[in-house]
């Protein structure tokens, strides 16, 4: 009787877990200082005004305003008014 059960394969039974990237606010969506903006691998967006970008590629805000994207580019345009902006911003 020395012989092995069946046991099935053990290269089964492995998978990562979601990594839930992609757009996380969109354009006019109000973002909260410190908020993720983008998950993303590489840099299809591009950090914008008051936009930084993580380690991993992540865009997160720098302070509370409004999410705005022009091609690209990610902008927040702060919801304090007193806060210096570009003029391409002001616009809107």
């Amino acid at each position: 009787m020395a012989h092995k059960k069946g046991q099935g394969s053990t290269k089964n039974g492995r998978d990562s877990n979601p990594q839930y990237r992609g757009i996380k606010l969109y354009g006019g969506e109000t973002a909260k200082a410190g908020s993720i903006i983008v998950r993303q691998v590489g840099t299809p967006f591009q950090p914008g005004f008051m936009v930084r970008r993580g380690k991993d590629d992540t865009l997160f805000s720098v302070t509370e305003g409004t999410v705005l994207y022009r091609g690209r580019k990610v902008h927040v345009v702060p919801s304090d008014p007193k806060t210096p902006r570009p003029a391409y911003l002001s616009a809107n």
